[in-house]
């Protein structure tokens, strides 16, 4: 297969929305790249719309049943900060970076998810120090590139200041603009959250979240100037898009509160989950139900009738119950055996003592126990859109695509690179591709 263009640079800017394109088309930078090539205003994301389902179907092409990356977080009932799908090994099928590979290409990854081990030449990944006796850099390093990550922290590591933001996506950048400038890979996957921070702990349309905007404009600017700088602009295309979007919130449905109340969930005096039969799993906007022996037949039908229950009055935040079958059919886990919807307004959380619902207070979000906005929710509602702009080699001008989705994106990056991903749930967008002979 044909390679449409020699380097291609892909930029996440997580929680970019469609209802940012009146304000980023007005952006000096994001307006060059609008201008130069096409774009999508319309992209439909994946259930559950979070962050690691979402990469990685960006770069399989499939949704989360398929590539088995189904939440950002492993099911471990009570565990305060549970362990995320950071790895490679968590992907079942190949990868647009795994292909690369494979074809001789110099391949790079910047904060991108489910990539740690993976196989990348300039990688530096996504992955936090989860225990008490780990620290942060060494746990990057040892699943990433050890030397080159090496190099980024001794040039940029005095920009970061922890995981905080903005700073975390300024060394992100800055690590960046020197891998396009000395290393020159045929792809590099970069990924920002700034915009997703602000947006948790502030609001989807706040200040801070606008100020992101922002801020990402002008890392767009800083990468275009880069890979002019490089030499190599005539044979690069670079993408900017979305992962998902937010809607604001003010109350968390806490249902293993009830859960416990029903028996279901059994818990030490220290608060520890000691047995559990039924769980809810949260994915923020959504949330899985899982119960430990499906085949329990009795229990499911009672679980079911109790969401049922639930779900019929407003106020309790359930907007719909989902049997496994349907939630497989959206790509969703089919191994759960509910999944559940939030009403506007509402999200889970894990939480195991205390209110069935709970308000959101200033104090809570200052204390990162809950957020102001959050994602997670069905693709399907409405304004929840992402977005997509692509320019450059291969890339057709001044073509609007009307409606593409999440999964669309890792086929047409694969046929940018004459690559093959196999038989995916995605297909390619041939509307931004050029032709022979274009």
């Amino acid at each position: 297969m044909n390679r449409l263009t020699d380097h291609l640079i892909v930029i996440s800017f997580d929680c970019l929305s469609s209802l940012d394109f009146p304000v980023i088309k007005n952006l000096p930078h994001f307006q060059e790249l609008l201008e130069r090539g096409s774009y999508c205003a319309n992209v439909e994301s994946i259930y559950p719309t979070v962050t690691y389902p979402c990469h990685a179907t960006i770069v399989t092409g499939n949704y989360p049943k398929r590539h088995g990356v189904v939440n950002n977080t492993f099911l471990q009932p009570g565990r305060v900060s549970p362990d995320w799908h950071w790895h490679r090994r968590h992907i079942q099928g190949t990868t647009l970076f795994d292909e690369a590979r494979k074809a001789g290409m110099k391949t790079g990854a910047l904060l991108w998810p489910v990539t740690a081990k993976a196989d990348i030449d300039y990688h530096m990944p996504e992955i936090f120090a989860n225990r008490p006796w780990q620290h942060q850099i060494p746990v990057s390093l040892m699943n990433g590139s050890f030397f080159y990550q090496l190099e980024m922290n001794r040039r940029f590591g005095h920009i970061r200041k922890g995981l905080n933001q903005p700073q975390l996506d300024d060394f992100v950048l800055e690590s960046a603009l020197h891998t396009i400038k000395t290393k020159q890979p045929g792809l590099l996957l970069i990924h920002f959250t700034d915009l997703d921070t602000q947006r948790h702990y502030h609001g989807f349309s706040s200040e801070e979240a606008m100020d992101a905007l922002k801020r990402h404009d002008h890392r767009l600017g800083r990468i275009l100037t880069a890979v002019r700088e490089s030499g190599t602009a005539e044979h690069t295309t670079i993408v900017a898009l979305g992962d998902h979007s937010a809607l604001d919130e003010t109350t968390g449905v806490q249902l293993n509160v009830l859960f416990r109340e029903q028996g279901w969930i059994s818990v030490s005096p220290k608060g520890k989950v000691t047995s559990w039969q039924v769980y809810c799993h949260s994915c923020d906007g959504s949330a899985y139900i899982y119960i430990r022996n499906k085949n329990d037949q009795n229990l499911q039908s009672k679980v079911h009738e109790f969401l049922l229950q639930l779900a019929k009055e407003e106020r309790n935040g359930i907007e719909q119950v989902l049997t496994a079958d349907e939630a497989g059919a959206l790509g969703a886990d089919p191994r759960c055996s509910f999944m559940l919807e939030a009403r506007p307004g509402y999200y889970f959380k894990e939480i195991l003592e205390g209110d069935f619902l709970h308000r959101v207070t200033k104090e809570d979000v200052r204390d990162k126990r809950y957020t102001y906005a959050c994602h997670g929710y069905s693709p399907k509602k409405e304004n929840y859109s992402t977005f997509f702009a692509a320019a450059g080699k291969g890339i057709r001008p001044h073509q609007e695509i009307p409606y593409m989705r999440l999964i669309d994106e890792g086929p047409t990056f694969a046929r940018l690179l004459g690559l093959d991903l196999g038989d995916t749930d995605g297909s390619v967008i041939e509307g931004l591709l050029k032709g022979e002979g274009e």
